[in-house]
């Protein structure tokens, strides 16, 4: 098993930097905060961390400018907290060394999921996921049910993984669309088709793990704590 994963969050809203730190603790990381990057770079000289989540409006040094230094002195990945979705912003951010975008405001499952996403490619995370009888190998892309492989497209796999990443946890319809599809503008039912399909072909080895929270979203757990 690794290591916890060292998380750093740099953040000037109190309330959004607490609660980002109490839901990555929950994950069992070891994280630091900050409300600015007046003082990040010095601590990167004594602990350097697997990730640093950085706020890009931040008071004193932003975070588009942290990212680049961050990145010229260490090899932590950096994952954005932003307002700021527009296209050339992304650009910019990625050119800059950021690793992922999560824009605000945003739900503490798809934070998690990102998070989890970046520190995997890092290999900072275990690369594979078990749920139940459920075990997922996103790197080598092959989904087995009680020893069974399952035959999943590349859309049912996306979704899975997604689920998976974010598993214990309801996602709504809306971020697995911008999860899976890239954007928002889908058929309205596209995300039940496919899961409907994930569904058939994962329950002819088992009982149901993606539940529907009825009027929030979806979830994958090994319990009957949903439909």
């Amino acid at each position: 098993m690794n290591a916890p994963a060292r998380i750093l969050v740099v953040e000037d809203d109190d309330a959004l930097r607490t609660a980002v730190v109490s839901t990555l603790r929950a994950e069992g990381h070891l994280v630091a905060a900050a409300p600015d990057g007046r003082t990040i770079l010095d601590d990167l000289d004594r602990a350097v961390p697997d990730l640093v989540l950085l706020d890009w409006m931040l008071p004193g040094p932003s975070g588009i400018l942290l990212a680049a230094r961050i990145r010229a002195r260490s090899d932590a990945a950096v994952v954005m907290m932003t307002a700021r979705d527009e296209l050339d912003d992304r650009l910019r951010g990625f050119a800059e060394g950021a690793d992922d975008y999560v824009v605000k405001p945003f739900a503490m499952a798809e934070l998690v999921a990102r998070v989890t996403a970046v520190l995997r490619r890092r290999g900072r995370v275990p690369t594979v996921i078990e749920v139940g009888d459920l075990v997922i190998d996103p790197e080598g892309a092959t989904v087995r049910r009680d020893g069974v492989l399952l035959d999943l497209t590349a859309t049912e796999f996306r979704l899975l993984c997604f689920l998976a990443e974010s598993r214990g946890r309801t996602v709504s319809k809306g971020q697995i669309t911008t999860q899976v599809w890239g954007y928002d503008a889908v058929a309205a039912n596209l995300v039940e088709v496919h899961l409907s399909a994930l569904r058939r072909k994962m329950e002819a080895h088992g009982p149901r793990l993606v539940h529907t929270v009825r009027g929030i979203g979806y979830r994958l757990a090994a319990d009957r704590g949903a439909a």
